[in-house]
């Protein structure tokens, strides 16, 4: 069992950094609500301990300060409701300050069954610069820190890494968030069954050498598709047309290539391309082989013989990690590619394989397509997950195992 679930909250004001940062539109609705409702099992397993929440977030990037367009007190109505249809009948409260005489009051008044909403910790530059005495005056808000944010776990800031120093070893520790993302993770990395497929997808090759780099000594089967594909195959001499391609990446992509080959790793390419005249929903579109695509023309989404190729590889995986899409998703006619692929994630599934996916778009398509419930594992860290699979160690979790 782990410390978190051993421990008891009775009568403790628990400090939790979650990653409430999500997406509002102009009358400050919350258009996706992943990462809240993952928050809630850890918060509710401390109130019914008897313990009190105080719960600490950034949102976006403000620059100079507070400011209405980025301030979390939106967020508190949802956050209440998610818990009382959760079965939890609680009062969520909101702090308008992460610390000072807002918070420590709020905090101090704070009951037990109680939850407490600090305002958006970014609105101090100490946050990021990861200070030691802002994470000091955070630490006093509660008597036991617990990081349930994976999605920040890769960045050393005061909230994430710094504050773990000002609790004992028995007072800090991951939620249950943090524990599955980091279960889920090892077992990908460290547990994997073989035959082990990684799907690869995305814009740039330079995003992605770290992790492929990492999974050439991990996987049997590397898929690459996505804008980046086409680096690689001008890399080996293709014509791409006018499809993305970073020039100063082709010696970087011919060299994984080379490295796959000598360690027996298989890479996937895919065999055609669904292809466009411009970048543009509504451009003219074709079909032409990835490494021969006509002058003008760019890949936008993999094929339907690459679909094949892929699926059919995906279909023999006893472990999937899948890393962005095939294409440019967002666009009707270029979403097929990674719908397919999807779906054959989701076949594999069923038939006992373990999938993990992560990466903002790749989760925002399995969303999109109604598969999340149907995958192994949808990891709520983009960066923090790339992070992981490139071997390095994350600041959050490191904090927490000292």
């Amino acid at each position: 069992m782990s410390l978190f679930s051993q421990h008891s909250f009775a009568n403790e004001k628990a400090l939790i950094r979650v990653d409430f940062n999500v997406p509002l539109n102009d009358k400050f609705e919350i258009t996706d609500d992943t990462r809240m409702r993952a928050a809630i099992p850890t918060i509710q397993k401390i109130l019914k301990d008897g313990g009190s929440v105080i719960l600490m977030s950034h949102l976006g990037r403000p620059k100079d300060g507070p400011t209405d367009k980025y301030s979390l007190k939106p967020l508190v109505p949802h956050l209440q409701e998610l818990l009382n249809n959760a079965g939890t009948k609680t009062t969520v409260l909101f702090a308008t300050d992460c610390i000072g005489e807002p918070a420590t009051s709020a905090a101090a008044q704070l009951k037990p069954g109680q939850v407490l909403l600090l305002e958006n910790l970014r609105f101090y530059k100490e946050e990021e610069k990861g200070d030691k005495s802002f994470a000091e005056q955070l630490a006093h808000l509660g008597d036991v820190y617990v990081n349930d944010a994976f999605g920040t776990a890769h960045r050393a800031h005061a909230s994430t890494a710094v504050i773990a120093q000002f609790f004992p070893k028995e007072k800090k520790m991951f939620g249950l968030l943090m524990e599955s993302e980091v279960a889920s993770a090892e077992k990908v990395l460290h547990q994997s069954q073989k035959p082990f497929t990684a799907i690869i997808g995305g814009a740039k090759v330079s995003d992605k050498i770290l992790i492929i780099e990492n999974l050439l000594d991990r996987a049997t089967d590397i898929i690459i598709g996505g804008g980046m594909a086409y680096t690689f195959f001008k890399a080996t001499g293709g014509k791409i047309g006018n499809s993305l391609c970073e020039n100063d990446r082709l010696d970087t992509a011919k060299a994984l290539l080379k490295k796959a080959e000598e360690k027996g790793v298989r890479i996937h390419l895919p065999a055609d391309s669904i292809i466009a005249d411009k970048f543009d929903a509504n451009a003219n579109d074709s079909t032409a082989p990835s490494n021969n695509i006509p002058d003008g023309w760019m890949g936008l989404d993999i094929g339907e013989n690459a679909v094949e190729q892929f699926t059919n590889v995906i279909h023999r995986s006893k472990t999937i990690l899948w890393n962005g899409p095939m294409g440019v998703f967002e666009m009707p006619k270029f979403q097929h590619g990674t719908k397919a692929i999807a779906k054959a994630v989701v076949e594999a599934t069923a038939n006992g394989a373990f999938s993990l996916v992560g990466g903002g778009d790749s989760v925002s398509a399995v969303n999109q397509f109604g598969y999340a419930d149907k995958v192994s594992y949808v990891s709520t860290g983009g960066g923090a997950m790339l992070e992981y699979f490139e071997g390095k160690e994350l600041p959050g979790i490191a904090a927490i195992k000292e």
